[in-house]
């Protein structure tokens, strides 16, 4: 099947995104989805997007892991779809999406940079050394002091596929604190199993945590290794985030066209 594909990227973290408005790509196989994303026999990603209509909504976005498998909300991926639903026409002054975790809004602003509205948080819990919450996605924080030398790829495997999360995987961030609004992060995302770029959801996840008003509005500047991103959100308490924004850039990388096998 000769399929015509979109390659994005928002603060390097990069999707394939197949536009399945008439239903073309309903019946992808994971070990399709798998070779698409395989960076040495297909295009490269760290995910797959399918763009599907859904009544009252611009659009439904599914997304997938770069293992072939359904996953749950990819906030990056969530930026990018915004940017592609313009690229090819859809044009709104706020963008109404529907996506595994539930409805979306999303906006282009004055700075051609991407905002997107995340799910309210109400689930933030504190450990001895980390923190544990759903941004959309499952989510481990850990602070720490020198974050580009931590080794990520073999720490965060080890929590991800540790006891308590083997089963359905986790997140897992490192965020170190460069001042009192501003964060360095980096995560290894499970589905991918390595360190991407950067990680919307992560990113979320890392700003709430890091909150540096008690209570009100918080802004939070991120530093990611593949570039700067900003979260808005109301602190409710220690627990609870609402109107939570994921701001930053969203660009299209290429498109082509590629031959999908089907076995």
């Amino acid at each position: 099947m000769n399929t015509t594909f979109y390659k994005y990227q928002g603060t390097g973290n990069d999707f394939i995104i197949l536009d399945n408005r008439f239903g073309a790509y309903n019946n992808l196989l994971s070990k399709q989805i798998e070779i698409l994303c395989d960076r040495k026999f297909g295009i490269g990603a760290d995910g797959l997007m399918l763009m599907n209509t859904k009544e009252g909504y611009d659009f439904e976005m599914i997304y997938y892991n770069a293992d072939g498998k359904m996953s749950t909300m990819c906030g990056n991926g969530g930026r990018c779809m915004i940017r592609f639903a313009n690229d090819i026409g859809i044009h709104k002054y706020t963008y109404l999406f529907s996506a595994v975790d539930g409805d979306h809004e999303g906006e282009i602003d004055n700075d051609n940079k991407i905002r997107l509205k995340m799910k309210n948080v109400s689930d933030l819990e504190f450990h001895n050394n980390h923190a544990i919450l759903n941004t959309g996605s499952p989510h481990f924080v850990k602070f720490v002091n020198d974050v580009e030398n931590v080794d990520v790829v073999e720490t965060g495997r080890d929590i991800r596929e540790s006891k308590q999360y083997a089963s359905e995987g986790i997140n897992v961030n490192f965020v170190e604190t460069i001042d009192d609004d501003k964060i360095f992060v980096r995560t290894y995302e499970r589905g991918v199993e390595d360190e991407t770029l950067s990680c919307g959801t992560g990113v979320t996840a890392a700003a709430l945590v890091a909150a540096h008003n008690e209570r009100g509005f918080n802004r939070v500047e991120v530093k990611t290794p593949g570039g700067n991103l900003s979260v808005e959100f109301e602190k409710i308490s220690d627990s609870e985030f609402e109107n939570i924004w994921l701001c930053g850039p969203a660009d299209l990388v290429f498109k082509g066209d590629i031959e999908i096998k089907v076995n």
